[in-house]
């Protein structure tokens, strides 16, 4: 079954600085849409990554927080998008760990009021626009807790969130849910797999790995290094929330994953073997030396896998990469944009383990 498009030109694009909000509005721009972007600028945001969008006047950054709402409220009246895509949150596990606090005020707090103003700016819309608004709300599929080695998350999955993280993702969601039924917001969530590919923050598993792996350094890997994740390329999870805008069924939920499940000791000798054959240690090592068994964190998920049957069934929506091909392109790009990672590293984060 593949729904009817609607028409897009405008967004206000909240996280559009981080990793995959950053690839949406490239991408986004590139199609001709107007991207409103508001992105506080934490430590995971990163304007370095928009550079190629300076001038554009298809692309207006703020700087500013969704708790906001004096300002994003003057943003909705001012700019008059189609529809709000919420990528800002606090995403790092280990950080959640370390400092939940911050993951609730803006993960939850946050959310709260920007679904405040979308509901207030949508009300106040009239014909065809009311009808075409829509809030988009882009999650994980953390919130569904740890699977068994059978199986797959499916939207019908009951929440059951391990981390301060996933539990704050999981408050989002179900606040996303509340103002459709009590309001009648026009909202569509999406929960997806685990993301890789260019511009990601070096403190991530592939990115990190990729980093000390040029260095020569010691690769840490979680406990026995056989807990699973199902990759998903950001390109095609930017794809996917394009596809769920323009044709998903207001008040649904749509997984987005990679069909590429893999364990993380996988994914680790697989950027070995890929650097080995690019850019090999001097000494002529291989990089499989390199990896080193720590402690596993607390609360870490033994496996995600994510069934998309749903968007693809519906919406038409396919992954363009397998994780072979999206795993050797983001290598290279990682490889071609050394000066990008090393502006990120001069920052606060210097690759050290974080929730311990």
């Amino acid at each position: 079954m593949n729904s009817p498009s609607r028409h897009i030109t405008s967004l206000l694009v909240t996280g559009g600085a981080g990793f995959i909000g950053a690839n949406f509005v490239l991408q986004a721009v590139a199609d001709g849409l107007r991207i409103i972007n508001l992105d506080k600028l934490t430590y995971a945001g990163n304007p370095d990554t928009l550079a190629s969008l300076q001038g554009n006047d298809r692309h207006v950054f703020i700087q500013g927080d969704i708790g906001d709402r004096t300002l994003v409220a003057q943003l909705l009246a001012e700019y008059r998008p189609d529809a709000v895509v919420n990528f800002a949150a606090e995403s790092h596990v280990d950080r959640s760990i370390d400092g939940p606090a911050e993951f609730v005020q803006t993960n939850v707090v946050g959310t709260l009021a920007l679904l405040e103003c979308a509901r207030d700016y949508w009300r106040n819309l009239e014909g065809a626009a009311h009808e075409a608004f829509r809030f988009l709300h882009v999650s994980t599929d953390e919130v569904y807790g740890s699977l068994g080695t059978e199986g797959k998350f499916t939207e019908q999955t009951a929440y059951a969130p391990n981390s301060p993280y996933s539990a704050s993702k999981a408050a989002s969601d179900h606040l996303v849910r509340a103002f459709q039924h009590t309001y009648g917001l026009p909202t569509l969530t999406t929960n997806c797999s685990n993301n890789y590919g260019p511009y990601q923050f070096p403190e991530k598993l592939i990115p990190l790995v990729i980093q000390k792996a040029l260095a020569g350094e010691s690769l840490p890997v979680y406990g026995d290094g056989r807990n699973i994740r199902d990759w998903l390329y950001v390109g095609d999870h930017c794809s996917a929330i394009r596809r769920v805008l323009e044709a998903g069924r207001v008040g649904e939920t749509y997984n987005v994953g990679g069909n590429a499940e893999r364990e993380n000791i996988a994914v680790v000798k697989t950027i070995c073997a890929l650097l080995d054959a690019r850019k090999p240690l001097a000494d002529g090592r291989p990089r499989e030396s390199l990896i080193t068994y720590v402690k596993d964190r607390p609360g870490h998920d033994r496996r995600y896998a994510i069934d998309s049957s749903k968007l693809q069934d519906e919406l038409g929506w396919q992954p363009s990469q397998t994780f072979e091909t999206g795993i050797a392109q983001t290598v290279d790009w990682y490889l071609a944009n050394q000066p990008w990672v090393q502006r990120v590293l001069d920052g606060s984060y210097r690759m050290e383990r974080l929730g311990a």
